[in-house]
């Protein structure tokens, strides 16, 4: 069982879909409490979704992990819930858990979500959250064990986003733009551990490697080791992705300035 749910969505908050799903979740599982991690995942962006997710869950009390930010919902994908050993993840099986799962321990077993009486009696072909995700997770919030929802599969066979670029060369770094954040901070997918010194040449501006927004000027950018231990770009009071143009998924260079 599990005293939590934590809910990941890209459903927004001008309309129902968060309430419909919580209201189901409620109804199954009336005494479990719902962390809503964010439901403002730009639309369809799974990779940004399994960003957050991941760098959020191992700070969240033990729980079923709710996250749904599917384009192919109503398709073959599979509906999965997987299993590590810090919690539970369920939603699509579309490369948004597993980094999760990872961060949360690993995969230990995954099973599809086939069970009817998991699930509310219609299913939507478009809103497998209210329909298929949010009542299995209740159910497995109440103690209704994983391999009760459907059959096993091969942890291998689960989908997984690709690798962002890396590549790190005497003096230079090439590296992907992995998420913007509502300050305009760009978070790389390169990690703290090649943090640059000194000065550096991104595109054409000049930055200094510190490790906290007031190490440089107002309007001043600063590469910095962020609190997901990720190297990061921001301007002191600004936007980062405003001054560069930067958007997720860009291949960027940094070069050290000699």
């Amino acid at each position: 069982m599990a005293d939590w749910i934590s809910f990941t969505t890209d459903y927004g908050l001008d309309d129902g879909f968060v309430a419909a799903c919580a209201g189901v979740i409620a109804g199954i599982a009336p005494t479990v409490r719902i962390i809503h991690v964010t439901h403002l995942v730009p639309p369809q962006d799974v990779r940004r979704a399994a960003t957050v997710l991941a760098q959020t869950v191992p700070y969240l009390p033990p729980a079923v992990h709710l996250a749904v930010v599917d384009p192919g919902v109503g398709t073959e994908r599979r509906a999965v819930v997987i299993e590590t050993g810090r919690g539970l993840l369920v939603g699509p099986d579309n490369g948004l858990l597993v980094p999760a799962a990872e961060a949360l321990g690993g995969v230990r077993t995954a099973h599809q979500l086939t069970e009817p009486r998991y699930r509310l009696p219609t299913l939507s072909a478009t809103f497998h959250g209210r329909d298929l995700f949010a009542p299995a997770a209740a159910h497995l919030a109440t103690g209704v064990p994983p391999d009760a929802l459907g059959p096993a599969i091969d942890p291998a066979g689960l989908i997984r986003l690709p690798t962002p670029t890396t590549v790190v060369a005497e003096g230079k770094l090439t590296t992907e733009v992995l998420s913007v954040d509502r300050f305009g901070n760009l978070q790389l997918a390169a990690t703290a551990e090649v943090m640059p010194t000194g000065r550096v040449l991104i595109g054409d501006q000049e930055a200094v490697a510190g490790r906290t927004f007031a190490d440089v000027p107002a309007g001043a950018l600063v590469v910095y080791p962020d609190s997901a231990g990720q190297l990061a770009v921001a301007v002191n009071g600004g936007s980062a992705a405003a001054l560069l143009g930067w958007s997720p998924g860009d291949v960027v260079v940094l070069r050290a300035i000699r």
